[in-house]
């Protein structure tokens, strides 16, 4: 049996695991082993492994990633989150979709301290729904932007999805970081947008809300200077040069819980459910990425991505139909697998054909994210609309989809505008350097 043929067997293997339900990292991690088992001895593909796993969960790299997710726990348990939503609806309530509005505006400011786009549609959706019923919101807009809303947590920084791409790329996580401040806000304007014009169309989605007086919008402005003191204690002391990733993610971690004991919010129980969070979420990010390595070092020894990059490398189109062809494979890819898992699995196939078409690094590194947000509320694996299905059991997971499709749209829009200027995603990078 030839190595391509292994590894086709090896890959039907994972998706047969992972359609039985077995999770991420251990189905690839598992595929991984048998198959480096078949291509040179167990006892290799068993030495392998071990390397891997103790490699992976002691690299220092990695411990941005807890951190990043502390940031969040403490954010949520504390109700930094429930005041940034109140503090948006003061300003976007009265229009019609305003609290949908407020919704996406709190997502993004939530994202600048998370990270991670399930876990923020998941505050989301426990803030906002509850709300949104109140004012008899229609449950198809009201979940399909808390979905979409969700995903902007995987391109404002800090992003999880960012850190492990500039770690299989070694690229710099402080360039990805910044590049992705423009892409992001303008991706919730245009949520907004959307919003509007669906609320223009049918008015009875998204009913105007109760408007607040002048004094109310400023005194609600304190709630988002939490947010903003934590995020420049992040990003200012990575881009002034002071701190690395790592230690700007424990300036964070350390910013978040200094505002959570000043609010007096903080308490014994809170600071350990946090705590547990954290680990859970971060060994299963962790588990991920492992499995995917491992399952990236068996594909290696057959020589199946170093042969589909030469061969997407000589087809007969321009690079930028190259770079097309790219994007929509992801966009396909992230409708039947997890994000992370399916960045760990195809950015080291890709990485040497952008390489060789000469796109810029950082840029790839943003269009990746971006195709992934598609993948996170479109079915029938998109993470963020079950996330918010089981906020919400009593919503039907075909509404969910059906509701994030404007947004979906405003995704691709994004993508199209990245792909034809790319100075718009570059412009702050390049103060950098």
């Amino acid at each position: 049996m030839s190595p391509t043929e292994i590894s086709l067997l090896g890959i039907g293997l994972l998706l047969f695991l992972l359609v039985s339900s077995m999770p991420v990292g251990l189905a690839m991690a598992v595929a991984g082993i048998v198959g480096f088992a078949v291509m040179t001895s167990p006892e290799a593909a068993l030495n392998m492994a071990a390397a891997e796993f103790f490699g992976t969960f002691s690299k220092y790299d990695l411990s941005t990633i807890p951190l990043f997710i502390l940031m969040g726990q403490v954010a949520f348990h504390t109700g930094i989150s429930q005041g940034l939503f109140h503090a948006a609806y003061r300003w976007l309530g009265h229009w019609r979709g305003g609290l949908a509005m407020s919704t996406v505006g709190a997502c993004a400011a939530f994202g600048a301290i998370c990270g991670s786009g399930p876990a923020t549609a998941a505050t989301m959706a426990a803030v906002a729904l509850p709300e949104m019923r109140r004012y008899k919101y229609s449950m198809e807009l009201a979940t399909g932007c808390v979905a979409a809303g969700g995903s902007l947590g995987m391109m404002i920084p800090p992003s999880i999805v960012f850190i492990v791409y500039a770690i299989l790329t070694q690229q710099s996580i402080g360039k990805l970081f910044i590049a992705g401040v423009a892409p992001g806000i303008f991706t919730a304007i245009l949520f907004c947008l959307a919003i509007a014009l669906v609320c223009r169309h049918r008015p009875e989605m998204g009913p105007a809300g109760e408007t607040s007086s002048w004094r109310e919008r400023l005194i609600s402005l304190k709630d988002i200077i939490e947010i903003l003191v934590i995020f420049v204690a992040v990003m200012g002391s990575m881009f002034a040069g002071y701190c690395t990733a790592t230690e700007a993610a424990a300036i964070g971690a350390a910013a978040t819980l200094g505002v959570g004991w000043f609010k007096k919010r903080l308490t014994w129980a809170a600071l350990k459910q946090c705590l547990w969070e954290t680990i859970r979420t971060s060994c299963m990010v962790i588990v991920i990425v492992a499995g995917a390595l491992i399952f990236g070092r068996f594909l290696a020894v057959t020589h199946t991505p170093a042969a589909l990059a030469e061969w997407i490398g000589h087809l007969p189109l321009p690079p930028w139909g190259i770079m097309a062809a790219i994007i929509l494979f992801y966009l396909v890819a992230g409708c039947f697998v997890d994000a992370l898992a399916l960045n760990l699995l195809t950015i080291p196939i890709f990485y040497p054909v952008v390489v060789a078409l000469h796109f810029d690094l950082i840029w790839f590194g943003v269009i990746i994210v971006l195709v992934t947000q598609m993948g996170v509320i479109t079915p029938p694996v998109g993470v963020n609309a079950y996330v918010v299905s089981g906020m919400a059991r009593d919503v039907p997971l075909p509404l969910i989809f059906r509701g994030a499709l404007p947004f979906l749209v405003c995704l691709l829009v994004v993508a199209a505008l990245m792909v034809i200027f790319p100075q718009g995603v570059l412009f702050l990078p390049s103060l950098l350097e």
